[in-house]
């Protein structure tokens, strides 16, 4: 269901929709939501966070153009189904959820579920995870209100950034780090659950 919506709408990376297809977004949300799993739109997770429509999530991965060897960045695990599709796409996916809580159960489901590709921590998004950069794709499921400075010094160069930026008016927005600079396209307005940074 899932693979017939984002195809719809214009998904056309094929290892991306196979990845959509594989992951059964009904594990990531609550039980109590199971009849919505499959619809196209967000869910609550707790903790005031939500999961991505599934054509947002495909959106965002298809935007990361890879191919199989990279080595992600993810900031903002939340419910892990993002992190699970990446996981099918990437070589190594390293995620950062700062509450607690959800880090822990996406953890405990991902490993259920034999993603071995997958590395967790719990801590504070902004500053990205300086002792694995640099990374070839930085992917964020919450929206800042600009581009945190580490983000781009964490991307290889030739690396891309998905990220959502904004307060009431969200952008996502691809960066591509270049030898030259940065090149910074506007994709289309989202709303996204704020960053969580720090104790705001």
């Amino acid at each position: 269901m899932v693979a017939d919506q984002i195809t719809a709408r214009g998904i056309q990376d094929e290892r991306v929709v196979s990845a959509m297809r594989k992951v059964e977004r009904h594990r990531f949300v609550p039980e109590s939501l199971y009849s919505m799993a499959y619809d196209d739109g967000p869910l609550g997770i707790g903790e005031g966070q939500t999961i991505s429509q599934p054509y947002i999530v495909a959106l965002m991965t298809e935007l990361l153009a890879l191919q199989g060897q990279e080595k992600v960045l993810e900031i903002g695990t939340g419910s892990g189904y993002q992190t699970a599709i990446l996981a099918n796409l990437a070589n190594e996916v390293y995620s950062i959820e700062i509450l607690e809580p959800l880090a822990r159960r996406a953890g405990a489901l991902l490993s259920s579920l034999g993603l071995a590709n997958i590395h967790i921590r719990c801590a504070d998004g902004y500053e990205g995870w300086q002792e694995e950069a640099p990374f070839d794709a930085i992917i964020v499921t919450a929206a800042p209100q600009e581009v945190p400075p580490q983000f781009i010094q964490q991307l290889k160069t030739g690396g891309r950034l998905v990220i959502p930026v904004g307060n009431f008016s969200q952008k996502l927005n691809l960066i591509i780090k270049t030898a030259q600079g940065i090149q910074k396209q506007s994709i289309i307005g989202v709303v996204f659950v704020p960053m969580v940074h720090g104790s705001n």
